[in-house]
């Protein structure tokens, strides 16, 4: 393990939705993973307790901890060493907390000129604008 960075990984829903839920094309899309704003070495944080958080506009949507997340990185990279070879640069994106705009009640999406601004401790704030 080298280390970590912040990986936002933007999803068209309404293009997921259309092609029954597929997962990929919701989330294959040219500039919708935004990765920054630097990486940290494994030996500049520990990653099993670090706080996450995600902003709309200023407006805080999710903010949570890896302590709570399902599945470990020590088991996410064993999974995954069970179907494919993993090779020095390659990149795992873990998740997100919960607060996911289409899950909440009523469902808020992004929208051109929203400011996203995805903050984990230790590694930094990463800040797009959504564009149209």
């Amino acid at each position: 393990m080298f280390g970590y960075t912040v990986i936002n990984d933007v999803s068209a829903r309404d293009l997921q939705k259309r092609h029954g839920g597929q997962w990929l094309k919701g989330k294959s899309l040219d500039g919708t993973c935004p990765m920054g704003p630097c990486l940290v070495t494994a030996d500049e944080i520990e990653p099993a307790n670090v706080r996450v958080m995600t902003r709309v506009n200023g407006e805080t949507k999710q903010d949570s901890n890896t302590q709570y997340m399902y599945f470990k990185i020590p088991r996410l990279i064993a999974e995954l060493s069970l179907g494919m070879t993993l090779e020095a640069g390659d990149i795992i994106s873990t998740g997100t907390p919960p607060g996911v705009g289409f899950a909440r009640t009523p469902p808020e999406w992004l929208t051109p000129g929203d400011v996203l601004e995805t903050e984990i401790a230790g590694i930094g704030v990463m800040r797009n604008r959504i564009g149209g």
